[in-house]
């Protein structure tokens, strides 16, 4: 299992951090999300797919993700 933590550029409300967990965990092979809208950042364990994926997933939902 890998672990990363993305800081996350548009999110405006609690809502929109909400959002964003609860889409990436709908995603095969992410195993744990955790969004925080205070810190604007995810903290993501995950398996069998890339970083960049995982970004690509961020960036459908709305997102951006300005890396480690």
């Amino acid at each position: 299992m890998n672990k990363i933590v993305l800081k996350i550029d548009g999110m405006h409300c609690t809502g929109c951090s909400e959002r964003l967990e609860k889409s990436l965990k709908a995603k095969k092979n992410i195993k744990k999300v955790k969004v925080s809208f205070e810190n604007k950042e995810a903290v993501i364990e995950y398996d069998k797919i890339s970083k960049e994926e995982i970004e690509s997933y961020i960036e459908d939902i709305g997102f951006h993700s300005l890396g480690e």
